[in-house]
């Protein structure tokens, strides 16, 4: 199968070229590859809420049903997210270190039923979260922007409490999550729900709390999600040795199951790959764009999936599943989305065609797998289970170009997007 997408033209199947092109050859088999997917946020429901029954449907099929995009690989944050109605998180009584005011009341209106559609359609669903910013009381001032965690040993055994019945209250909603990540991008210091943590204080976090809080639990510690390291100011202390070196030189190591970046993230990437080739990493946050859902940017999100494949990830999950046409975060960002809804009517945005590029053909299983050749660098493959192997390919340039693989002839369009099965 020859699948291609342009600018104007989406989703068109083509047939091979009768021209030799560049030829691309197939190197070694690497990383095991988990899946593909997006985040649920409060936003994203108020959004599709705002279509009819019957095209909410259609857009929630296109996205989990397996013989379509097949997301299988989902986030959603532990509290609010930018991405909310409003800051909150699920326990706000002052010193209730026993966490018996914990409650996910409001999960049940917009997000949760938000989750429960995507995992009845998903048979193979997983599922990560993160907190974007713990309980008020827990930190060192009085709002969910900005700020540090109060590292007193009660405030981090309720906090790990915290994340404990947080797993038990949705595994029994019937969510099925499998990684829990500590702080979403602990490098930044946000007017959106934050907390800054340093590597030492993750280490000791999970090494001396978390950890042993979920131990016993069905879901797996990821150090995560990382968005260093940083530019400016902050490069000298966001350093890859400064968060995943030093904890996996600690006794956080026995828990750290794998690593998730993001953003500024993918700056670590090859060290983490030298250093722990074993560790299972994920892209956790594609970059989120400026709202305008244009060509340009959903190319450069393919160079983004590209490098993060080639540097070991197994997972790439894109950030905003759906929101209203000119809708902000709530601190005021527009992004980017899957489905942009513009009335009553659901747009898929080049975003959506360029997951879909890879997520209906790559199985969970599946192995990344290197490509040589002129165009290398244009290429992300993968050998599914059932030994067929998918090409995703960009052609950036503003003409055609041709290349022969496996002893076939493809015609890439300019400014295209392209999924070959082989």
């Amino acid at each position: 199968m020859f699948i291609s997408t342009t600018e104007n033209s989406r989703w068109q199947e083509c047939i091979p070229s009768s021209k030799e092109g560049i030829i691309l050859t197939l190197g070694e088999e690497k990383q095991t590859v988990r899946g593909f997917g997006t985040c649920f946020s409060e936003l994203s429901a108020l959004a599709l809420n705002d279509l009819s029954e019957d095209d909410k449907k259609a857009c929630l099929d296109e996205l989990f049903d397996e013989d379509k995009c097949n997301f299988n690989y989902c986030r959603t944050p532990i509290g609010a997210s930018d991405f909310a109605t409003g800051f909150y998180s699920y326990n706000e009584t002052k010193n209730d270190y026993e966490m018996k005011n914990f409650s996910i009341e409001r999960d049940e209106k917009l997000l949760l039923p938000l989750i429960l559609e995507g995992v009845k359609r998903q048979n193979d669903m997983q599922m990560f979260a993160s907190p974007w910013c713990p309980p008020l009381w827990l930190k060192t001032h009085d709002a969910y922007s900005y700020g540090v965690f109060n590292k007193t040993e009660d405030n981090l055994r309720a906090y790990a409490l915290y994340f404990k019945k947080y797993v038990h209250a949705y595994h029994a909603k019937g969510v099925p999550l499998v990684h829990i990540h500590p702080q979403n991008e602990p490098c930044s210091n946000q007017v959106f729900p934050s907390c800054v943590w340093h590597g030492d204080e993750l280490a000791d976090f999970i090494g001396g709390y978390l950890g042993p809080a979920l131990e016993d639990e069905s879901v797996d510690i990821f150090f995560g999600t990382i968005n260093g390291p940083e530019g400016g100011d902050r490069l000298w202390w966001t350093r890859y040795c400064d968060y995943l070196g030093y904890a996996m030189q600690s006794p956080a190591r026995k828990y750290i199951k794998g690593v998730g970046y993001q953003w500024a993230g993918k700056f670590a990437l090859p060290q983490t790959q030298d250093d722990y080739p074993s560790l299972e990493l994920i892209q956790t946050e594609s970059e989120c764009g400026d709202g305008k859902n244009t060509w340009d940017h959903m190319m450069m999100i393919y160079g983004l999936a590209r490098h993060y494949f080639r540097f070991g990830a197994t997972a790439y999950v894109y950030w905003n599943l759906a929101l209203k046409k000119g809708q902000p975060s709530t601190w005021g960002w527009h992004q980017n989305s899957l489905i942009s809804v513009d009335g009553d009517k659901a747009i898929f945005t080049p975003e959506y065609y360029l997951m879909k590029h890879f997520s209906h053909f790559v199985k969970r299983g599946a192995k990344y797998v290197t490509v040589k050749g002129e165009m290398a660098s244009n290429c992300t493959c993968f050998k599914n289970p059932d030994n067929s192997y998918v090409l995703v390919i960009d052609n950036p340039y503003r003409s055609e170009r041709i290349i022969t693989i496996s002893g076939k002839s493809y015609e890439l369009k300019p400014r295209s997007i392209n999924t070959i099965t082989f």
